[in-house]
């Protein structure tokens, strides 16, 4: 676990950003501008919580769930790069740097 300590770190500030993205984007007054955002936050959210459960186990299959991750988190970023909200802007910093780590992991 400790050799993939930055990425399981990376990929829970990840789940907590786009957890808290999702909260938020609810609560915006265009709710249906914000529909993309909150499925794909609730889809990093998953998969980044899905890929630290793996790389605490030392799963055989970490490096392709970390590689799914990274695809996922970068979507995710792209979207919430699109709103000018303060929680969108920080949940793709989130998720940007979750794909970086989820990458170099999988490499």
């Amino acid at each position: 676990m400790q050799k993939h300590y930055e990425c399981i770190k990376a990929c829970l500030e990840c789940v907590e950003a786009c957890n808290v993205c999702f909260d938020k984007c609810l609560s915006e007054e265009d709710v249906n501008m914000m529909k993309e955002c909150i499925r794909l936050d609730r889809e990093c959210a998953d998969i980044c919580a899905f890929a630290a459960q793996a790389m605490m186990r030392n799963s055989q299959f970490a490096q392709q769930i970390c590689q799914l991750c990274a695809d996922i988190c970068e979507s995710c970023g792209n979207e919430c790069q699109k709103h000018d909200h303060d929680h969108c802007q920080k949940c793709a910093e989130a998720c940007f740097k979750c794909a970086d780590e989820c990458r170099r992991m999988a490499a």
